[in-house]
């Protein structure tokens, strides 16, 4: 079983969750895993209500997969924030189209496009340049 997990970083008010290839978190305290929902129930509470989430590398979703997606999307919009994903692979592009989700979701193609949707009174110039610069460090 590897160790990788979802890496959490974050760019202004935005929080950026990089997944691994199984979508799974690690908890911040400990080894065990955490659902996908519950590391965003939590983000929550603690305030981060603007969750974007990396799919890049990822080359499938399972079914239990995609509901945990949907799952998270209905925690987060329910805790009054938004959940958006970005670098989508062509064939988890083409699954979220086959599946309805891709309209629920609107994914986006980078990170600094996906950064200036949240539109946080922070100009899109200014998230790019964030962007940039989280990139070279």
């Amino acid at each position: 079983m590897s160790e990788l997990g979802i890496k959490e970083r974050r760019i202004g008010n935005v929080t950026i969750l990089d997944s691994d290839a199984l979508l799974r978190i690690k908890l911040r305290f400990g080894r065990s895993s955490v659902t996908l929902a519950n590391a965003a129930a939590s983000l929550l509470a603690a305030g981060q209500k603007h969750i974007l989430l990396s799919l890049d590398g990822v080359e499938s979703i399972s079914a239990k997969g995609l509901g945990e997606l949907v799952s998270t999307y209905v925690v987060v919009k329910n805790g009054g924030g938004q959940f958006k994903l970005f670098n989508l692979t062509p064939t988890v592009r083409q699954l979220m189209r086959a599946t309805n989700l891709f309209e629920v979701f609107q994914p986006y193609e980078s990170e600094a496009h996906a950064i200036g949707s949240f539109g946080a009174g922070r100009s899109q110039e200014m998230t790019c340049a964030d962007a940039a610069e989280l990139r070279s460090a």
